[in-house]
């Protein structure tokens, strides 16, 4: 079905839904290269306007990717909660952002219709919406998971503690741990990027911080980011494995290009909760997402990079993940090419995440070659506080000095906490309470070198810890 609108004297067709919605799409470089972007803003307003008017019902009739080909496009289908949905299937989606926006629409209301939603309309109805519009709602969808602390609460920040070590040396990474506890990190997981993908290796990796989780019983979560088949192996060799991760995207070639299918993710949490290492609950997986990821492995169909972006919130949703994080700007700038363009995606992500029930949190960052610099992650990471963020990144220095890109840093998670007034996790915050890291008022307190967690340096970690490649 074809969209026509009249702009004074021009006249714009768009020949399908899915050319409307990549017109209708803010401007980024990676829909450039792709070529689906709009040639002008007049154009693109047009879009916009046409869009408004697109039936929600309709993006369940003309399906962007085909059914019959795309193991997504059948799960987005197959899984549609139509009763949900009931609540906002005669809004069009102009309507649907004017009902997002209202007082009508509250956490409680949200959470009722989110099952409802597809990839598709939230991605739709986004592209309608101001950068203020995509705070407010996201401010209003609650999304909690648990396994040994609770992520998601009104009132919380959470902090994904990310100790990278160049070489997977041992020493450098419980070094790392230790710094972002005493900077009251830690909380959404504890999760190494690993150098190697050697299984002992890992193995080591996994003992390491399983450890230092047991020896100080910290109320956390631990999550080595290897590739999922690797942790189905360790987790049949023994391995203390809390959550499975994996990258996903929004389309059946693009996951295979990752070396991953719906049926092997569900593998893979089935193997996890066999362990039943949770302690408050029982969401056992970790994906991370990026707008760009489609494109780059040419299995976008056509569709602009945002709304694939949606569409990978559809194989998070199915699979309750305790946590789900888009590391917006980590592909770099051929797909968001600078500052403005990173923080509206970020925006955008974390609002479509939340407004489809996944507890969607940023890696605010972005590579070295970018038009981007530490002022603009400040500015994201800030509204995106604003918006409920469910997590951040905790870095030394906000410098990952493995995978060599610029993120967030425990400061900047600590600046975020006490300018909001934002809590960690509260089974990790009585921790760090109970440890004499934060005070009662939620101060981060200095320590001594007789502190409980400074009595087992990292110098002095049992001999099977250090690496071993």
């Amino acid at each position: 079905m074809s969209y026509r609108f009249c702009v004074e004297s021009n006249q714009y067709l768009f020949k399908d839904l899915k050319e409307l919605m990549a017109k209708a799409t803010p401007a980024r470089s990676g829909d450039y290269l792709a070529g689906v972007a709009s040639r002008s803003y007049e154009e693109r307003m047009a879009a916009r306007m046409c869009l408004a008017e697109v039936p929600l019902k309709r993006f369940l009739e003309e399906l962007l990717v085909p059914y019959e080909t795309d193991e997504v496009t059948r799960l987005i289908i197959d899984s549609h909660d139509k009763e949900a949905f009931g609540a906002i299937s005669h809004l069009s989606v102009g309507d649907f952002r004017d009902w997002l926006l209202s007082d009508l629409a509250d956490a409680a209301s949200l959470k009722a219709v989110s099952s409802g939603i597809t990839p598709e309309m939230a991605a739709a109805v986004s592209k309608l919406m101001r950068n203020q519009d995509l705070i407010l709602v996201a401010k209003k969808c609650r999304v909690v998971t648990s396994f040994r602390n609770t992520i998601g609460l009104p009132g919380q920040l959470s902090v994904r503690l990310q100790p990278n070590h160049p070489t997977d040396d041992a020493r450098g990474i419980a070094a790392s741990i230790l710094d972002g506890l005493l900077y009251g990190a830690g909380d959404a997981v504890i999760g190494i990027n690993p150098a190697t993908d050697s299984l002992p290796a890992l193995m080591n990796l996994y003992h390491l911080v399983d450890d230092v989780i047991q020896r100080y019983g910290i109320p956390t979560q631990s999550c080595v980011l290897t590739h999922v088949t690797n942790q189905i192996k360790l987790i049949e060799k023994g391995a203390p494995v809390d959550l499975v991760f994996q990258s996903i995207a929004g389309t059946e070639e693009a996951n295979k290009s990752f070396g991953v299918t719906i049926s092997l993710l569900k593998e893979a949490q089935q193997a996890a909760l066999s362990l039943n290492r949770g302690t408050v609950g029982n969401n056992v997986m970790y994906f991370e997402t990026g707008q760009g990821s489609a494109l780059s492995a040419n299995a976008n169909h056509g569709l602009d990079q945002q709304t694939c972006e949606a569409r990978a919130y559809a194989v998070a949703r199915h699979l309750s993940p305790l946590l789900a994080n888009t590391v917006v700007g980590f592909i770099g700038p051929e797909y968001l090419y600078d500052g403005k363009q990173i923080i509206r995606a970020g925006l955008e992500d974390h609002f479509c995440g939340k407004l489809m029930g996944v507890p969607l949190g940023c890696d605010v960052c972005y590579t070295n070659h970018s038009e981007a610099d530490q002022d603009d992650m400040d500015t994201l990471m800030t509204l995106l506080a604003s918006a409920g963020l469910t997590f951040i990144m905790g870095i030394p220095g906000a410098d990952d000095i493995m995978l060599n890109y610029q993120t967030t840093s425990f400061h900047d998670a600590l600046y975020l906490r006490k300018l909001f007034g934002l809590k960690a996790a509260p089974e990790f915050e009585i921790w760090l309470k109970t440890m004499k890291i934060m005070d009662d008022q939620g101060n981060i307190q200095p320590v001594t070198s007789k502190h409980a967690l400074l009595q087992n340096r990292p110098g002095s970690l049992p001999a099977r810890l250090t690496h071993d490649s």
